[in-house]
C-alpha cells in the first residue's frame, strides 16, 4: 500500500508516493551508479515499468511505501517496509536516488524515521534488510541506526559482472533507541 502517513523529521518528509514522482524515479534509475546497490534492479526501468511498480505497490496491503523529500519539497528517493504481519517483522528498502543528495545524512534520518514508525505505529518486533558487502556507505548508515550484522550470503548476486556477497542486518524493537 502507498502509505497514508506523512512522517516529518528535522530535514526530511516521508510522504505518499504520487504518480507525478514516477518520471523522476525512471530518470534516476537510468543511471547505473544509482542502480548499483539496488538488488531488485539490473536494467534501467522504463516509465511504464515504474507505473506498474507503483500500481503493484498500491495493491499490496503488506508494503508501506513513501517518497523521501526535503522539507523544501525536493524529491530525493524512496523507502519502504515490506511487512510480514503474522511474524511482526518487516524488510526495509531505501534508496536516495538523487545523487546530488548523497553523503548528506538523509539516508540515516530516513531510516530512523521508518524505525520509529515500524516499532511504534506498526508494533513490529524486528526490521531487517540486506545490503551488498561492498556498500560501505549503506552499511555505516544502518550501523548508526542500530542494525546488527547477522550473516553473510556468499556470492549472492552478480554486480557489474562479478559475484558479490550480501550482508544480512536487523534490529529488534528491544535494541532500538529513539
Amino acid at each position: 500500500m502507498i502509505s497514508e502517513s506523512i512522517l516529518e523529521g528535522q530535514r526530511l518528509r516521508l510522504r505518499p508516493v504520487q504518480p507525478g514522482d514516477l518520471p523522476k524515479f525512471a530518470e534516476w534509475l537510468a543511471d547505473p551508479e544509482v542502480r548499483r546497490w539496488l538488488a531488485a534492479l539490473h536494467d534501467a526501468p522504463m516509465l511504464q515499468d515504474e507505473i506498474e511498480w507503483y500500481e503493484d505497490s498500491r495493491a499490496n496491503p503488506d508494503n508501506v511505501l513513501w517518497s523521501i523529500e526535503t522539507l523544501e519539497g525536493q524529491l530525493i528517493g524512496t523507502v519502504e517496509l515490506r511487512v510480514v504481519p503474522h511474524a511482526q517483522r518487516a524488510e526495509l528498502g531505501i534508496a536516495i536516488q538523487d545523487k546530488s543528495q548523497w553523503n548528506q545524512g538523509y539516508g540515516t534520518e530516513t531510516v530512523r524515521q521508518v524505525l520509529e514508525y515500524g516499532f511504534e505505529e506498526l508494533e513490529l518486533n524486528r526490521i531487517e534488510l540486506t545490503v551488498d558487502e561492498e556498500n560501505a556507505r549503506g552499511r555505516r548508515c544502518y550501523e548508526k541506526c542500530g542494525f546488527t550484522e547477522e550473516g553473510l550470503l556468499r556470492q549472492h548476486r552478480i554486480v557489474e559482472g562479478e559475484f558479490g556477497n550480501t550482508v544480512m542486518m536487523a534490529i529488534l524493537k528491544q535494541e532500538w533507541v529513539r
